[in-house]
């Protein structure tokens, strides 16, 4: 039955990226054009994360701090309400989590999918997917997603490890379904005004 889950996951999670990707060109090329006039730099963000089974990919976003901000201050720690580093549209485009949106790129390629953990750094918490504890490692298990039960549930402001707990709890409880409610409450998230 998982497997029929998951493979019906991935038919889902094309067609509704390519749908939502044709819909919703227009905002992302508004969006393209605010960052490129607004701050130096390109208008994606390009990192490597952990993926499927702990494998690297880039991941794309929409840039929303200043070049090389990772390097710079707090590195991959942000204060949403006044780091320096978040420039104008981007505070816009974190608030209503549109930087979010590019990776429908990532889904498309099977990179990624709609609803799943989210793909942490290469280097944080842990130096690399063999770096990871054992139990942790569960949370590879699936793709990661562009939303997923942490987002909807405890969010960023908790522990990493109380964040992999979630995730797992979501790998064991995987469903179409599941996932489907999940999409819910990200959509209810995101109205109410809360970043993702």
């Amino acid at each position: 039955m998982r497997k029929i889950n998951l493979t019906i996951k991935r038919g889902l999670d094309f067609i509704l990226t390519l749908v939502g990707t044709i819909i919703t060109s227009p905002v992302i090329l508004v969006i393209s054009i605010l960052i490129k006039c607004t701050s130096k730099g390109p208008v994606f963000f390009k990192q490597e994360r952990l993926g499927l089974h702990g494998r690297p990919f880039r991941i794309i976003k929409f840039r929303t701090m200043v070049v090389n901000a990772e390097h710079m201050g707090t590195g991959v720690v942000i204060n949403e309400k006044d780091d320096p580093r978040v420039t104008k549209i981007g505070r816009f485009l974190r608030s209503t989590s549109l930087d979010e949106l590019p990776q429908v790129f990532n889904v498309l390629k099977g990179d990624m999918s709609l609803v799943g953990p989210r793909p942490p750094v290469t280097y944080h918490p842990y130096e690399g997917y063999e770096n990871y504890p054992e139990w942790a490692k569960k949370r590879f298990e699936m793709r990661p997603g562009m939303t997923g039960l942490v987002q909807v549930t405890i969010r960023s402001d908790a522990s990493w490890d109380d964040r992999m707990k979630i995730d797992i709890q979501y790998v064991n409880k995987f469903s179409v379904l599941f996932d489907i409610r999940i999409l819910f409450g990200t959509v209810k998230t995101v109205l109410k005004g809360e970043a993702i």
